[in-house]
C-alpha cells in the first residue's frame, strides 16, 4: 500500500481579498482543479469583489461572480503550506515552517477592465509557475 502524498494547499493574501487574492486564487482552482486545497483571504476586507476583476477572469473563462472577500484568519494561515501576499505588507501573519512568497503586483482598486488584463495575465503566469513548482516540491 502506497501512502497518499497531502494535497498541498496555498493560501492568497491580499488587504481587501477582491482583486489580486480572488485572481490568483480562482486560476490556481481552474488549473490546479483538486489537486491542490485553495484559500485566500484580505486583511481588511471589502464587501464584495472587485467588478473590473470578475469581468476580466471572465474573458477567460472564469466566474467568480458568487466569491465574497474573506477575512484573514490565523487558522487559515496555519492550514495553508505555502502563503502568498500581495501587498498586505506586516498584516499578515508569519509562522515558522510555512512558506511564504510575496508578489509584487499592482493593485486593481479602482481600475478598468483594461488595466486589470495586464495583471490578470501576470498572476495566471505566476499562478502557473507555482502549480510546476508545487509538483516538483511533492515528486522531491
Amino acid at each position: 500500500m502506497s501512502d497518499t502524498p497531502q494535497q498541498p494547499s496555498v493560501l492568497f493574501v491580499c488587504v481587501h481579498n477582491a482583486g489580486r487574492s480572488q485572481m490568483a486564487a480562482a486560476f490556481l482552482t481552474h488549473l490546479a482543479g483538486d489537486r491542490v486545497h485553495v484559500r485566500s483571504a484580505g486583511s481588511a476586507p471589502a464587501e464584495t469583489v472587485n467588478a473590473a476583476v470578475a469581468e476580466a477572469l471572465a474573458e477567460v473563462g472564469i466566474d467568480i461572480s458568487a466569491e465574497v472577500p474573506k477575512v484573514l484568519t490565523v487558522d487559515a494561515v496555519q492550514a495553508s503550506d505555502v502563503v502568498i501576499t500581495m501587498g498586505c505588507g506586516d498584516t499578515c501573519p508569519v509562522f515558522p515552517g510555512k512558506r511564504y512568497l510575496d508578489w509584487q503586483l499592482p493593485d486593481p482598486a479602482g481600475q478598468g477592465v483594461d488595466a486589470v488584463r495586464p495583471i490578470r495575465d501576470e498572476i495566471e503566469q505566476r499562478v502557473r509557475a507555482l502549480i510546476d513548482d508545487i509538483a516538483t516540491a511533492a515528486d522531491a
